[in-house]
C-alpha cells in the first residue's frame, strides 16, 4: 500500500550504492536517489520514500538497514541476486572524495527498474518524484512524469545536449554539476535546459555555491562555514535542503540559503548520511 497524501513527501526512485572508503576500510549507504529523500526527512519533509534495486550480499543489507533505521518508506524496494552498486572511494588532505571505481550500479544496472501499478500508486500518493543519469531510468520517465506532481533529475557532471534533450521534455527540475565551467558557461547550460521547459534548473560548483533558475528568475547562493571532514554528499544535501524548503513553503532565496547550511553539515562527517559498516564485516 502507498503512503497517504496528507503532507509534503518525496520519493527517490533508481540508485543506490555504498561508497566504500577504502582508506578506512568501511563503506556507507549512499546514491543520488537514496541521499536526496532521506536527507530531506532529516531536514524537516513528513515523509520520505524510495523504489530502488538491491543486491543480496551485505552491501544490499546494509543500504535496506539504513533505509529502515531513517524512517524511510521502502515497501516497493526489490532485491535480486547479484552484487549491489558500490563505488570505491578516497579522501585528499581537504576532505574531498577522490572517486577511484565502481562496478557500474551493480544488480541495479543489469536488470533496471521498470514502474508497475504498485509503483505508479506510490508515485500518486507521495507526488514529488526525484532520481538521477545513474538510475538507468531514462525508458520510464514520461511514464513517472504522467503521475507525478513534480520530477527531478539530478544529471551530475552529464551535460551533453544531446541527453539533455532525452530527459529535459520529461521532467519539472534539473540539476548538474558545474565542474570546470566559466560562469557565462553555466549561464548558458541553465538556458539550454530551461529551453525544454523546465522550471527550475540549478547548476552547483564546489567552494563557488550555486547557480539557480527557478520560476523565471537567476539566483545565485554561495556556501557555509564549514568544518570539513568529508565532502561526499554535500551536493546531494544541497539539493535535499532546497527541494525540503520548497515542498514546505519556503521562499526561493530561504530556500537556497537553507540548502547550503545542509550541505556545509554534511561535510562535517563520513558518509551521505552517517551508517558506516566494516568492509567484510
Amino acid at each position: 500500500m502507498a503512503a497517504s497524501v496528507s503532507s509534503p513527501a518525496l520519493l527517490g526512485i533508481g540508485d543506490n550504492v555504498v561508497d566504500f572508503y577504502r582508506d578506512r576500510g568501511e563503506f556507507f549507504p549512499g546514491g543520488n536517489a537514496v541521499n536526496v529523500p532521506v536527507l530531506a526527512r532529516r531536514y524537516g519533509l513528513a515523509r520520505a520514500g524510495y523504489i530502488g534495486l538491491i543486491g543480496n550480499d551485505a552491501e544490499g543489507a546494509h543500504v535496506r538497514d539504513s533505509l529502515t533505521r531513517e524512517g524511510i518508506w521502502i515497501d516497493r524496494l526489490r532485491q535480486a541476486i547479484g552484487p549491489n552498486g558500490k563505488a570505491v572511494v578516497s579522501l585528499d588532505d581537504k576532505g574531498d572524495r577522490v572517486f577511484l571505481g565502481s562496478n557500474k550500479g551493480g544488480i541495479q544496472r543489469a536488470l533496471a527498474l521498470r514502474m508497475d501499478a504498485e509503483d505508479i500508486e506510490a508515485i500518486e500518493s507521495f507526488g514529488n518524484v526525484h532520481t538521477s543519469v545513474f538510475s538507468y531510468i531514462e525508458p520510464e520517465l514520461p511514464k513517472i512524469r504522467a503521475h507525478a506532481q513534480t520530477l527531478t533529475f539530478d544529471f551530475s557532471t552529464h551535460r551533453d545536449p544531446a541527453y539533455i534533450a532525452s530527459v529535459a521534455p520529461h521532467i519539472t527540475g534539473a540539476f548538474l554539476s558545474g565542474s570546470g565551467l566559466a560562469d557565462n558557461d553555466i549561464d548558458d547550460l541553465i538556458g539550454y535546459v530551461a529551453g525544454f521547459g523546465v522550471a527550475t534548473v540549478g547548476v552547483t560548483r564546489g567552494s563557488d555555491g550555486a547557480f539557480w533558475l527557478a520560476d523565471g528568475r537567476r539566483y545565485r547562493q554561495g556556501i557555509k562555514p564549514a568544518d570539513v571532514v568529508d565532502t561526499l554528499g554535500a551536493g546531494d544535501s544541497f539539493l535535499a535542503g532546497y527541494l525540503t524548503g520548497i515542498l514546505t513553503g519556503r521562499p526561493i532565496e530561504a530556500a537556497l540559503d537553507f540548502a547550503a547550511e545542509c550541505a556545509a553539515a554534511t561535510c562535517s562527517y563520513f558518509g551521505a548520511f552517517g551508517y558506516p559498516h566494516p568492509a567484510g564485516g
